[in-house]
């Protein structure tokens, strides 16, 4: 018996990129699908392909950013699924520059989608998961919330504040039957960099063009989003907390362990 097959789990940026490409692969398996996005082209793009390969979707126009919406989006899934059993807090913006030149309007915006989107989901799901004693939540955070980066400061920030919070849960809900796992991914093939542009509040926006991340500030492969999505399904089925998708993550984080450790060395202590 497939351990996704039947099983309904909640996506949100389920519109596209690693959203979309987790979908896929829990379609596979035989999951029901809820996709939730500010974008309702694009996850209605998702869900008719999807649907068409036999797959049961579900799309929920929602904003992350706003509790009431993403409890209008668990209200949803159930009405048309019953429990729900997996839960991808997956939306997020990336921001650019420097933290000095940073500004107010920068901040908001990526906490209030990275951050307090991923709280939202917790604060929303995670009492039905603990209620049954069931299920998985998956956090979508990145290499930047493990190692601080040049010209991503903001954005560092708020994945730092992902891994932390997904660490504490998974020591919170370990005896409770639910796994938690936090993804952090170095860089992958989506459109994550031109819709963080185009879905930013107007009351959020700063004056002049807008700053587009080229990658150039994290080092590293490119790898298709549904890489990202096959670790993810390995990690529910595992429980694994730690979800990595490139084979580069590991020196760099030996490397900070290193610079940490060195600080307890004689003559430095």
């Amino acid at each position: 018996m497939d351990d996704f097959r039947g099983r309904v789990a909640v996506i949100t940026g389920g519109g596209g990129g690693i959203g979309a490409a987790m979908a896929r692969a829990f379609a596979a398996r035989g999951a029901r699908l809820v996709l939730a996005d500010l974008n309702a082209d694009a996850m209605t793009r998702v869900a008719e392909e999807l649907g068409s390969g036999g797959a049961e979707v579900l799309t929920v126009p929602t904003d992350v950013t706003e509790l009431a919406s993403v409890r209008a989006l668990a209200e949803a899934a159930e009405r048309r699924f019953g429990a729900v059993d997996v839960v991808c807090n997956n939306a997020g913006v990336a921001t650019f520059g420097e933290i000095v030149a940073s500004t107010d309007a920068d901040w908001r915006y990526t906490m209030n989608v990275n951050f307090w989107g991923v709280v939202h989901g917790v604060e929303t799901f995670v009492p039905r998961l603990v209620a049954r004693r069931a299920g998985h939540i998956v956090n979508t955070a990145s290499m930047a919330g493990m190692v601080g980066m040049r010209w991503l400061g903001v954005y560092c920030a708020s994945k730092f504040a992902v891994v932390g919070l997904t660490e504490a849960l998974h020591r919170e809900l370990a005896e409770q039957g639910v796994g938690v796992s936090v993804l952090c991914p170095m860089i992958v093939q989506t459109d994550i960099n031109a819709n963080s542009v185009r879905n930013r509040p107007a009351a959020l926006r700063n004056p002049g063009p807008d700053i587009i991340p080229d990658g150039s500030a994290m080092v590293g492969s490119v790898i298709p989003p549904e890489e990202v999505a096959r670790r993810v399904v390995r990690a529910i089925e595992r429980k694994d907390l730690y979800v990595f998708t490139h084979p580069e993550q590991r020196e760099i984080l030996k490397r900070r362990w290193m610079r940490q450790d060195r600080m307890f060395e004689p003559g430095v202590w």
